[in-house]
């Protein structure tokens, strides 16, 4: 009788643990809504990387506009979404949950932004044209990742955002392509282009439309590991969780924008804000290290466009394994250490070195960066804003980080035009590495946990 008992307990026990892995696994599993969401981005970054690829030969050699009118409207179309992040995240908050409405109307603005590239023939309604286009992309960005954040618990956070940006960038790397195959079949490429965009664009707001669920709030804080941190170094190495006086609470008023910025006032909130405001002022955009790179190794024009693919296929192979990684080590050392791939990339543009590897290392390392800190730093983020202030507190991050790097970009080329470009790259490789040591030393104190 002993010994019946004894094996029925082992069988219990061994049903019982091999039912615990799956139900991990269950848990660990990326949500319905961060795949969803993933099918629109992709969708839709195709439709918009079809543009940004033809766009300034079309700019320049299809319609004559000078290099200043240029550099105008690359402005516009890089830094215009920075100003209404917040607009975004506020008006998804204030609406009660409706960040799949705030997010679609981006997406549909964006769209029908497309072909009306077709009507514009000169600076100012292009430029009207293009600013529309990124008003669209700054209202939809925030309310997309709270989506994401809700949607996910803080233990699978980073992976959520890891295969949301890896299917975001598989778009980034469609849509160059379909662009060339369009200019190389018709006549009338860049109309064509444009027109195709517009369709594609269109499926994705009707993917967003039918297969998004509108508020995922109330399955977010049903589950239980959204109360509380998860164990070990993942739920402590975010910029520092809040103590339990600064914890995120839910309120019943309706959210503000005062509100919004008074999460500044949060040390967890504020400290964030402050990397990502510091080490965006030293991250040369993409444009700048591409032609860098094109004058180090001297690559032919007609070779230029496959150099931001190099860049968006290493963070398309990243994305996934670094955003786990951040839910293992903490995504606070894995944002700094993408910041450190950054600076690599910096320093092999200013090195001696001309191997036929340089470009592949460059590229892994520009892609690795985009994939150690673009999701990571919004799961970061997550952990300390409340869900009813969750799309305006993302904003509020996204914007500081967007304006920064635009300050970088107008300065960089500032330094370049009147130093030279290894003169400006210099400076900015130790603003880098200033920031990097500002953001090592702005540790949580010993009541918010450890970093």
């Amino acid at each position: 009788m002993y010994v019946a008992d004894s094996r029925a307990g082992a069988r219990a026990a061994s049903a019982e643990g091999a039912a615990r892995p799956r139900a991990g696994r269950r848990r660990a599993a990326v949500a319905p809504t961060v795949l969803a969401l993933g099918t629109v981005s992709l969708i839709t970054d195709v439709s918009s990387e079809m543009v940004t690829a033809v766009l300034p030969l079309y700019l320049v050699a299809g319609l004559g506009l000078s290099p200043l009118g240029f550099g105008v409207l690359d402005g516009i179309y890089n830094g215009f979404s920075a100003l209404v992040r917040l607009v975004g995240g506020h008006l998804a908050d204030r609406g009660g949950g409706r960040h799949k409405w705030v997010a679609g109307f981006g997406y549909g603005l964006s769209a029908a932004c497309k072909p009306l590239l077709l009507l514009a023939h000169s600076l100012t309604p292009i430029g009207l044209v293009l600013a529309a286009d990124r008003t669209g992309k700054g209202l939809r960005t925030a309310p997309r990742d709270a989506l994401i954040s809700l949607s996910s618990t803080p233990a699978t956070r980073g992976r959520a955002f890891g295969v949301h940006r890896a299917m975001d960038t598989a778009g980034a790397l469609l849509g160059p392509l379909v662009a060339f195959l369009i200019l190389r079949a018709t006549v009338d490429g860049y109309d064509a282009v444009f027109t195709v965009s517009f369709c594609v664009a269109v499926v994705g707001v009707l993917v967003l439309v039918l297969f998004v669920p509108g508020d995922t709030r109330t399955k977010a804080a049903a589950r239980p590991t959204e109360a509380t941190p998860s164990t070990g170094p993942a739920g402590s190495t975010e910029f520092g969780p809040p103590p339990a006086g600064e914890r995120p609470t839910r309120t019943t008023a309706p959210p503000t924008l005062r509100a919004a910025l008074s999460l500044l006032a949060t040390p967890a909130v504020r400290r964030i804000t402050l990397c990502a405001l510091l080490l965006g002022l030293a991250t040369v955009s993409d444009a700048f290290v591409f032609l860098l790179l094109q004058r180090r190794l001297g690559v032919a024009d007609r070779w230029f466009a496959l150099l931001p693919l190099g860049t968006a296929a290493a963070f398309l192979l990243l994305a996934v394994p670094l955003g786990r990684l951040a839910d293992r080590i903490g995504s606070r050392r894995l944002f700094l250490a993408g910041h450190g791939a950054l600076l690599l990339v910096y320093a092999l543009l200013l090195s001696a070195w001309h191997g036929t590897a340089l470009p592949y290392v460059v590229l892994l390392l520009h892609g690795g960066f985009y994939a150690a800190t673009d999701g990571v730093l919004m799961a970061a983020a997550s952990e300390s804003v409340p869900e009813e202030l969750r799309s305006s507190g993302l904003a509020l991050v996204q914007t500081g980080q967007a304006l920064a790097r635009f300050v970088c970009s107008l300065g960089f080329g500032a330094a370049w035009t009147a130093w030279g470009d290894r003169t400006a790259l210099t400076v900015s490789a130790v603003l880098l590495a200033f920031g990097v040591l500002v953001s090592l030393a702005l540790r949580p104190t010993p009541s918010e946990g450890p970093a």
